[in-house]
């Protein structure tokens, strides 16, 4: 096999482990009502889950990004996965709430590593003209996983059993896991690395504006989508297929636009792909806003939010040329702070809509939000200039 035909199989490996979390990660959220009314619990309870797995995310990164610090990427990607199988597949057998939460916790850790590590892979075996282009590759296999994964498993759960609902991205994983050990080049391992570099991730300035803009510039994209669901069923007369529908065209949106902004980086620049991928969010979530009430023109605004956010990808890149030697902490924390982005999202949109604002008012708080990570970003160009770093504004 050639080089070039080892790296796309490679490629394909960790694009498979995306798939595999952005099954799990998603398909929760559908499963829900389902192992609520297994384990006997209210569904606020139940929701802890999810909770547990978006704390895992956020804690996880750090921690993996320091253990792995000196290992092969080879070797630290495929453990992870193989560790993110193992736990989806031990929620899908152990009893009980406590036993399902804590193995979701455990399901998140490797969650932000294996994204950023596997991003930063797959850049670094590009020439650097098509750095985001790789990463796109990476965050595609997520977006998939919104039109074949998430169905699949949510068919599984309501179909045979929620438990098989996790089971299925723990065997994806462990497929991921195993491919990457087979495929993947066996490059060697930073053996000077050094623990302590990765944490001044954590402290620096360039890197935590950076991760701002994310946790808050995304979180307009979470606090439209978390409600889109529910407003299409309280606003309109849609039928049943109606939010499979919806949620189809979410993942392809979302594939599509991951897959533009990989090329609208590489001929943009990393700074102004930003800002347009912020724009192109603000207008698709004022689009959000105006169509609720009409089913048909709610689900287009569906893919229409999903298309628009490519934002991960410039950020990725860009967070590749400012963090230094802390390359693996800056692209796990980049995953963290999308996932914070999730929880801060939807909870604005929440307080809108228990002040009684309207359905309408959750791509209000999106386009605030959106505004909001614009000038974070804008901060960090800003701070770039003032300390006499070159930034890429281009």
């Amino acid at each position: 096999m050639t080089e070039s035909g080892n790296l796309r199989h490679a490629i394909l490996a960790l694009a498979l482990g995306a798939f595999a979390i952005g099954t799990s990660e998603f398909a929760a959220m559908g499963l829900l009502p389902f192992f609520a009314g297994d384990l006997g619990i209210s569904e606020p309870q139940a929701g802890h889950v999810i909770s547990a797995y978006a704390l895992g995310v956020v804690i996880g990164a750090p921690v993996t990004a320091i253990l792995g610090a000196r290992l092969p990427r080879r070797r630290y990607l495929a453990a992870l996965m193989a560790f993110y199988g193992v736990m989806n597949l031990a929620a899908a057998v152990l009893p009980g709430l406590a036993a399902l939460t804590g193995m979701r916790f455990l399901a998140g850790l490797p969650h932000g590593g294996f994204l950023g590590v596997a991003m930063l892979y797959a850049a670094d075996a590009l020439p650097r003209e098509h750095r985001a282009r790789g990463a796109a590759q990476i965050i595609m296999g997520l977006t998939i996983a919104n039109i074949v994964g998430v169905p699949l498993a949510g068919w599984l759960g309501q179909g045979i059993g929620w438990r098989w609902g996790f089971a299925l991205p723990g065997v994806i994983a462990l497929l991921s896991a195993w491919l990457i050990l087979t495929l993947a080049p066996r490059v060697g391992g930073n053996r000077d690395a050094r623990p302590w570099d990765e944490v001044q991730a954590l402290r620096n300035p360039r890197v935590l504006w950076l991760l701002a803009v994310g946790a808050i510039g995304f979180g307009g994209l979470f606090a439209v989508y978390a409600f889109l669901t529910a407003a299409m069923m309280a606003t309109t007369d849609a039928p049943d297929y109606a939010i499979p529908l919806t949620l189809g065209l979410f993942g392809v949106g979302g594939t599509l636009g991951t897959w533009a902004a990989g090329r609208l980086t590489e001929r943009l620049g990393q700074i102004r792909a930003a800002y347009v991928s912020l724009a192109a969010m603000a207008a698709t979530q004022g689009f959000a806003a105006l169509s609720v009430g009409n089913w048909p023109m709610m689900a287009l605004s569906s893919f229409m939010i999903a298309a628009g956010a490519g934002l991960v990808i410039p950020l990725q890149t860009r967070l590749m040329d400012v963090a230094g030697r802390a390359q693996n902490m800056a692209a796990a924390m980049n995953h963290a702070a999308f996932n914070a982005a999730n929880a801060l999202g939807p909870f604005l949109a929440g307080l809108a809509l228990a002040a009684g604002w309207g359905w309408a008012s959750s791509g209000l708080v999106g386009m605030a939000l959106t505004a909001a990570g614009a000038v974070a970003l804008t901060l960090a160009v800003w701070h770039d200039r003032a300390s006499g770093a070159v930034a890429d504004c281009a």
